[in-house]
C-alpha cells in the first residue's frame, strides 16, 4: 500500500473535500442544502471557529476526511472534542486510514487541552463499530434528539 499523508485542510482543498463530504452524506442517506455545505467549508477554514478538518491522501488523491469540533462541557474545566464526521472511500476501507484519522483527532485534541474525544455512529454501521470498539470505550449512552 502507498503511504498515507494526513494533513489539515487548506483553502485549496475544497475540490478534494467536497466529494468525500457528499459521499459521507450519501452513506447516511441524507442531503443538505448546498448553502449548509458551503458554510461548513468556510467554518472549517476559519481559525476563529472551533471546527476543524483533515484529509487523508494516498498517491495525491484525497481518500478520507475527518471533521471535529472543540466544545465546552459541564463535566470538565477543559473542552471536549466531538469527532463529528469520519469517512473513508469504500475502496480504501480496512487499510487503517480511519484509525489514522481518529489518531490525528486524538493528538490535536490533546494538544488543544481537551479532556476527551467522543463520537457517534449509526447502530447499523457495524463495520465502523468494529474499529471503534478497538480504539475507544462504548459508554452505553443512547442519543435522543428533537429537531428544531
Amino acid at each position: 500500500m502507498s503511504s498515507v499523508i494526513i494533513r489539515p485542510v487548506s483553502a485549496n482543498d475544497h475540490a478534494a473535500w467536497l466529494p468525500l463530504w457528499q459521499a459521507y452524506l450519501r452513506f447516511y442517506e441524507t442531503e443538505l442544502p448546498e448553502e449548509v455545505s458551503a458554510v461548513t467549508w468556510q467554518r472549517l477554514l476559519d481559525p476563529q471557529e472551533p471546527t476543524h478538518s483533515a484529509l487523508a491522501w494516498v498517491d495525491g488523491k484525497a481518500v478520507g476526511m475527518v471533521n471535529w469540533i472543540y466544545h465546552r462541557t459541564n463535566w470538565s474545566i477543559a473542552n471536549a472534542c466531538y469527532l463529528q464526521d469520519l469517512y473513508v472511500d469504500g475502496e480504501q476501507r480496512g487499510l487503517g486510514i480511519g484509525r489514522q484519522l481518529i489518531a490525528l483527532v486524538n493528538t490535536t485534541a490533546k494538544a488543544a487541552g481537551c479532556c476527551k474525544v467522543h463520537w457517534l455512529t449509526h447502530e447499523t454501521n457495524t463495520t465502523a463499530q468494529g474499529l471503534y470498539d478497538q480504539v475507544a470505550e462504548r459508554p452505553g449512552f443512547i442519543q435522543f434528539r428533537q429537531t428544531l
